[in-house]
């Protein structure tokens, strides 16, 4: 079955925002958009291309990307996504209409009218293709390598007595750290995984028996993403709860931190004109 073109999020991503007041982080619309959708734990696995990117969360990438192009949703640098007054206001029809909106703004601004592939848009695609490139060059890296960027990043995040501990057969566990918020102090296990692809409960599960009795918390990192089934087995009742980093949440976590990613900003000149005819 062919998967849905990234316009058919359209509305499922407005409602779903709508019905949690008006904003959510990426991996909040992803669950309230695939219930909405009714796509199955396959679909949501499969890959786009050979990955490490899930085929669903790039079109959703591209939907976000067109609703914020013509005025219904904004964004934070934190990654939040919120409707705007107008996204709260229109109608499915006008939410429907986005997409040609969108285009033919940019055969306004375009010589070229835009290609109907969902790459149409560079200056979307660029937006779109740094995370794929980051965490191509992270699945370059060798494990051990890999393992000391997320000592890191725990490092840079305030985590304290950050040790890779190099071990195999010990459940996954990769490293320890302890996190200090003010008066508290959490000893935190955490595996970090080299992934392309999804990673499945079963990882979860025996991650977390490694863990009992030796930590408060643990923490997963991965350059893939995590199957439905993960994330329940994460925050599942009566169990010890599990962080999970996926590529995507990695990739943001870099650039916040300024480890491995640069951020331009390119500066702009005005005149103006008022202050100068008042001297």
């Amino acid at each position: 079955m062919p998967f849905p073109s990234f316009d058919t999020f359209f509305i499922p991503i407005i409602h779903s925002l709508r019905a949690s007041g008006g904003s959510a982080t990426i991996d909040e619309m992803e669950e309230a958009v695939a219930a909405k959708t009714a796509l199955t734990d396959a679909q949501r696995s499969q890959l786009h291309g050979d990955g490490p990117r899930t085929e669903f969360s790039y079109r959703l990438a591209w939907a976000r990307t067109y609703l914020k192009k013509g005025g219904a949703l904004d964004n934070s640098e934190k990654g939040v996504w919120r409707l705007t007054p107008s996204g709260f206001q229109m109608s499915d029809a006008q939410i429907k209409e986005i997409k040609s909106q969108v285009r033919q703004q940019a055969k306004v601004g375009q010589s070229e009218s835009p290609d109907e592939q969902i790459d149409g848009d560079s200056s979307a695609e660029s937006a779109l293709t740094w995370k794929e490139h980051l965490l191509e060059t992270l699945l370059s890296l060798a494990p051990d390598a890999f393992e000391r960027l997320c000592q890191r990043v725990l490092r840079e995040s305030g985590f304290v007595k950050v040790e890779v501990t190099g071990k195999t057969g010990d459940g996954g566990i990769d490293g320890t750290g302890v996190l200090r918020l003010n008066l508290l102090s959490f000893h935190v296990l955490f595996q970090s995984k080299r992934y392309r692809g999804s990673v499945g409960s079963s990882i979860v599960r025996d991650f977390r028996g490694a863990m009992v009795g030796r930590a408060d918390k643990g923490l997963i990192i991965t350059t893939g993403n995590f199957t439905t089934e993960a994330r329940r087995e994460a925050t599942r009742d009566g169990a010890p709860a599990i962080d999970l980093v996926d590529g995507d949440a990695l990739c943001e976590l870099l650039k916040d931190l300024k480890i491995g990613v640069k951020v331009e900003t390119i500066e702009s000149v005005s005149i103006d004109t008022t202050s100068l005819f008042s001297i």
